[in-house]
């Protein structure tokens, strides 16, 4: 798979589809990787060109020395891959910090944004009675690996519905593996979600068409968390996913996929 050399880092990163469609680049969540779009790139490569990429620290891509990889410079990275593979203005659709990256793409680098897909997504700091909590797993991950704290790691990315549902136990076992390949360096990532800025106050400078998405059993970032975005960009479009949570693309990929679909029309 390739890799660019972009701002002192490697980025791992797939390019699918027609090469001269326009573009819809992929930026994914805390604790994946490319795989979270997997079901988007199949059905929207066959008329776009797909782009998907893994930030630094994660998936594929190089690891970090950083102690709190910061959103300012994802921020950096996504703008100097667009640049970098020569993309022009793309589609972008980013979740949790994929969407942070997003927004601060959108509302300081219009000239690299067609227009913004944000999926489970929040344009605040981290909640306060969050903090502790999210520390101290990210504390056993860095000693003794994911594994350690999977169990409480996926009620906050997946909906109570689907983790209970017995029917979807194969769907259950495949999202735990994806959180099972990170590697241990993750929590440098998890410090920089922890210790983000709010970037609420800049979300009034968007002026790109905007679809705002999220889970209805979304607890990592709450529904009244996107209403927050959706109405602070004008004009966007809000779409509340059932059976959902924190991975929507995933949990409910038709759904989600149908959704941006529709908004590339």
């Amino acid at each position: 798979m390739p890799r660019a050399l972009v701002n002192g880092t490697e980025l791992h990163y797939e390019d699918l589809g027609p090469k001269d469609a326009p573009v819809v680049l992929f930026s994914h969540g805390l604790l994946f990787s490319t795989e979270l779009f997997r079901p988007q790139i199949e059905a929207l490569s066959r008329s776009f060109r797909c782009v998907a990429y893994d930030h630094r620290g994660q998936g594929q891509s190089a690891d970090s020395p950083d102690a709190s990889i910061s959103m300012e410079l994802l921020f950096q990275d996504a703008a100097l891959l667009i640049e970098h593979l020569h993309l022009g203005r793309v589609h972008f659709v980013g979740l949790s910090m994929g969407g942070f990256v997003g927004m601060r793409l959108a509302a300081r680098r219009p000239d690299l944004v067609r227009s913004l897909v944000l999926l489970d997504t929040s344009a605040d700091r981290e909640p306060e009675h969050n903090l502790l909590k999210y520390r101290a797993l990210s504390l056993v991950a860095r000693g003794l690996g994911v594994g350690a704290v999977a169990d409480r790691v996926m009620p906050i990315m997946f909906a109570a519905s689907s983790l209970a549902d017995p029917s979807r136990r194969a769907d259950v076992a495949a999202w735990r593996a994806m959180l099972l390949r990170n590697r241990k360096s993750i929590w440098r990532a998890v410090n920089g979600v922890i210790d983000r800025v709010a970037i609420l106050p800049e979300l009034g400078r968007i002026a790109c068409p905007t679809l705002v998405v999220v889970g209805e059993e979304d607890v990592a970032t709450p529904p009244a968390k996107a209403e927050r975005i959706w109405k602070a960009i004008g004009g966007a479009q809000i779409l509340h996913v059932p059976g959902a949570g924190h991975s929507s693309t995933i949990e409910q990929p038709k759904l989600v996929t149908r959704a941006i679909q529709d908004h590339l029309r």
